[in-house]
């Protein structure tokens, strides 16, 4: 008896330390990945001063288009690839190519070969959200994972906090060279790719344990085929409202992802370069709290409506962004830091919310992904926008646009205030063939 329930006791105690292994590994690995998609970014501020290399923001915003076509394509492509060979496979080799392009753009300075690797950099890049979110869906039951990939969340922001100065650093304190954007931060990717080899499992099984066990709930009849979710998630004005309103915000954040130390350094030109890559971080430090602070005012403050907390949120993201440039304008370095943090506090938080809220609101099991896949998918179209307007229109219209957008996503918004997510009605509001789940649920 006692040598039994030792075996089960070390049995749980190793698959503990892999839980806790593969959540660190996966979380590193996406923030990793942020260092070659915000190398480009950093390396403008020395391409637009280099004669040996004639770029100019039109052509820089081409490029940035170019990559994020790629990773829109990548991020409804990768997940099927996920499903087929796994996580392994898929997100090391993303990885692996993710580092190798970043060295050829660092050391090769043309166009046609920066527009060819910003193509296979965006389709690099996207293999990592889908199969890193499948590789921690295998170590966490469903009941978990909600908080487990909340705190897992924070390697993106994470990421994009600290990708840009130490790429700056690198470039314009070090060398004094944009290229060393690129290959620092390839050497970093290349450097978690070993890491990630060697510390990254697939699933329990690979490592000796049984599958991590789900609630036992079972849907109620066969699952609807892909095309017939779709045509559910069109007719859902939930969504479609979401959606939209999500491409409204992802243009605002990309912009400031991929054009902050060049907006800062044009209207700013006396804090230096290391401090212009530098300043933007401020507004990824805000993306650590924003979605925690939200989501504990959904659920604490708002009874687990999630509309009122995302148009409070977005108004006062409205209000930053009127000011932005004035605040540049007046020279204020506090001033303009102090909005960018609060720009990402009321930008992420919406952001996070609204891209997970369409799987909880569409309510149904085979629609969920669909739904939340359609969502991200709108974002990713937005976000293409924010790579186009900063290089053919200047900073003033811009920032016009995006308050506008900002003010537009809140207002559509406004109509669904009361609604909560579906999951959340009572045994009595749902209709009698559901209540026999609902009890499975709550065992």
């Amino acid at each position: 008896m006692n040598n039994t329930a030792d075996a089960l006791h070390s049995g749980w105690k190793s698959l503990q330390r892999w839980r806790v292994q593969i959540f660190l590994i996966t979380w590193l690995a996406y923030a990793a990945f942020y260092f070659t998609r915000k190398a480009f970014s950093v390396a403008k501020l020395g391409i637009g001063e280099d004669p040996t290399f004639e770029l100019d923001k039109a052509a820089m915003a081409n490029l940035d288009a170019l990559y994020l076509a790629a990773y829109a394509v990548g991020q409804f492509t990768w997940g099927i690839f996920a499903d087929r060979f796994g996580p392994r496979v898929v997100v090391l080799g993303g990885l692996v190519i993710s580092a190798l392009v970043a060295l050829v753009m660092g050391t090769f300075a043309t166009l046609p070969i920066f527009a060819t690797c910003m193509v296979i950099q965006g389709l690099a890049q996207s293999t990592g959200w889908s199969g890193l979110c499948k590789n921690i869906g295998s170590f966490f039951a469903t009941r978990e994972r909600g908080r487990v990939l909340g705190y897992w969340s924070t390697c993106y922001a994470f990421g994009g906090l600290v990708a840009t100065p130490f790429a700056g650093w690198w470039a314009y304190s070090v060398f004094q060279d944009w290229r060393m954007a690129f290959i620092s931060s390839a050497m970093v990717v290349g450097a978690v790719a070993v890491l990630f080899f060697f510390l990254q499992r697939n699933r329990p099984e690979d490592v000796g344990h049984a599958p991590v066990e789900a609630l036992p709930v079972k849907a109620s009849g066969p699952r609807e085929g892909h095309w017939k979710a779709l045509r559910k998630v069109l007719k859902n004005r939930t969504v479609l409202v979401l959606g939209l309103s999500y491409f409204l915000l992802k243009p605002a954040r990309y912009a400031i992802l991929l054009w902050g130390p060049v907006i800062i350094y044009e209207r700013m030109p006396s804090i230096g370069k290391v401090a212009s890559a530098i300043v933007p971080t401020a507004f990824e430090l805000a993306g650590l709290v924003g979605p925690i602070l939200i989501g504990y005012a959904s659920d604490k403050l708002f009874g687990a409506r999630r509309m009122p907390a995302c148009v409070l949120s977005l108004v006062a993201l409205t209000l930053c962004l009127a000011l932005f440039v004035p605040a540049m304008q007046s020279g204020s370095l506090y001033l303009v830091v102090g909005l960018l943090f609060m720009m990402g506090m009321t930008l992420y938080g919406p952001d996070s919310m609204i891209s997970g809220s369409a799987a909880i609101d569409f309510g149904t099991q085979d629609g969920a992904g669909t739904a939340a896949g359609f969502v991200n998918g709108c974002g990713s179209v937005g976000a293409i926008l924010g790579g186009l307007l900063p290089g053919y229109f200047d900073t003033v219209t811009v920032f016009i646009v995006f308050t506008a957008a900002a003010l537009l996503a809140s207002l559509m918004l406004v109509p669904f205030w009361n609604s909560r997510p579906q999951t959340l009605k009572t045994p009595e509001d749902l209709p009698a063939t559901t209540q026999p789940a609902m009890a499975v649920a709550k065992t």
